[in-house]
């Protein structure tokens, strides 16, 4: 590793945290990571993915509910970034949001502080209704926008531990060309 080296310590390290202090974050925190969101790449350089920042209690706890499992930790964070895309003005706008969502995720790793991401799209609520128009409807986000969606961001209650290297699956790699499982293990010519 060299004094270069920035980017890959902090993606080592980083891990969805679902647990959250009571502190809430500075303006300059949330300055910084949607400085990152708005410096992600986009396809043709469009930047068409929007953002709501929500750091009220009660629709925290609203949103918390957005899916049957899996997004109660948003009630418990001090700021919900939610990531939205238009179909209309790019064909790959879950791409670009997907982007955005990540620069936000290693930026808020940079300043100590944890997230997860909650998937909104193509997602239901315990009572079936369709996830994107639960949140659409509670901020009256417009239809030509699609929510990709929400990021909970704040200090960390708990710092799980980097998976090791070990766990990494260098299998999944293909030099060349793609190779079965068994292709891999017959001795190359």
């Amino acid at each position: 590793m060299t004094e270069n080296d920035i980017l890959l310590p902090l993606i080592r390290q980083r891990r969805s945290v679902r647990k959250f202090t009571k502190e809430n974050l500075t303006p300059e925190e949330v300055q910084s990571l949607m400085e990152a969101a708005l410096r992600a790449p986009s396809s043709r350089n469009k930047h068409t993915t929007q953002f709501v920042l929500v750091e009220e209690a009660e629709m925290l706890e609203r949103l918390s509910h957005l899916r049957a499992h899996g997004s109660s930790f948003i009630a418990d964070a001090p700021l919900a970034i939610v990531i939205l895309g238009s179909p209309i003005e790019c064909n790959l706008w879950r791409e670009d949001a997907t982007l955005a969502a990540a620069f936000i995720q290693m930026e808020a790793e940079s300043l100590g502080l944890g997230s997860c991401w909650a998937t909104v799209y193509e997602r239901f609520t315990e009572n079936g209704q369709d996830s994107a128009e639960y949140v659409r409807r509670a901020l009256n986000i417009p239809y030509q926008l699609e929510v990709l969606c929400i990021l909970a961001v704040g200090h960390k209650a708990e710092q799980p531990e980097p998976h090791p290297e070990q766990e990494l699956r260098w299998e999944q790699l293909h030099i060349g060309t793609y190779r079965t499982p068994e292709e891999k293990k017959e001795p190359q010519e």
